[in-house]
Order: structure tokens, then C-alpha cells, then sequence
């Protein structure tokens, strides 16, 4: 599969991390499982892993946490 951003390279599996912003909260998801391009750096998340990052957001923003790190 090509690059929908950059179309100049197949996208790899690779981790990535995501992070998150709201008013003052702050998250950082690192070792997220997703597609990768080479060339632009491009990261695509498959829908059932954007679901998951953004049910573990809302439960750490749910937690009145300001910021934190997390592994997927």
C-alpha cells in the first residue's frame, strides 16, 4: 500500500508513538502497532487501534491525570 500522504513509498508495519492534547491535559502513547512510511514518515493506525488509544485518552483524562506516558 502506498502512502496516502506522500504517495512516493509502500507503507511498513512499525510502532510509532501518538500523542495527545486537551486544554492543560497532555498524553503521550508510545510503541503503537501501525503502518509506517519510510519516506515522509507518515503513520496510519488501523481503526480498531485508533479506538483503543482513544479509550486509554478518555480514561486517563477521566483520571484527572495533567500528563503521563503510556505503552499501547
Amino acid at each position: 500500500m502506498k502512502c496516502i500522504i506522500c504517495y512516493q513509498a509502500d507503507l511498513g508495519e512499525g510502532l510509532t508513538s501518538i500523542p495527545f492534547e486537551r486544554d492543560e491535559f497532555r498524553l503521550l502513547v508510545r510503541n503503537v502497532p501501525a503502518l509506517l512510511c519510510p519516506y515522509c514518515g507518515e503513520a496510519l493506525v488501523t481503526e480498531e487501534v485508533a479506538l483503543n488509544l482513544l479509550g486509554k485518552a478518555e480514561h486517563a483524562f477521566g483520571q484527572g491525570l495533567r500528563e503521563d506516558i503510556l505503552e499501547y
